[in-house]
């Protein structure tokens, strides 16, 4: 059975940072792309960033590039997401997921306001 885990979520202030981590269990976790996601309130839910099977290659959506960062450590069956300088337009139910089962995570609130 695959299982995605998130923790990491909160309340922050503008140009604050979270560190957003997403713990797989039940399938050979370097075999598969990691994707994270987002849902803003009202909008549709858009990827925010992927990475490769050993972190080769990561892609980020232009709202974040430059300010997040995508990275796993296969050792540990994981999956994070570094945010940075992060912004009121932030403010997203975050969700992790392995394109390869098709899974998805619980998904972690963050909230970005003073």
């Amino acid at each position: 059975q695959v299982q995605l885990v998130e923790s990491g979520g909160g309340l922050v202030q503008p140009g604050g940072s979270l560190r957003l981590s997403c713990a797989a269990s039940g399938f050979t976790f370097s075999n598969s792309y990691m994707n994270w996601y987002r849902q803003r309130p009202g909008k549709e839910r858009e990827l925010v960033a992927s990475i490769s099977s050993f972190g080769s290659s990561t892609n980020y959506a232009d709202s974040v590039k430059g300010r997040f960062t995508i990275s796993r450590d296969n050792a540990k069956n994981t999956v994070y997401l570094q945010m940075n300088s992060l912004k009121p337009e932030d403010t997203a139910v975050y969700y992790c997921y392995a394109r390869l089962y098709k899974s998805w995570g619980q998904g972690t609130q963050v909230t970005v306001s003073s």
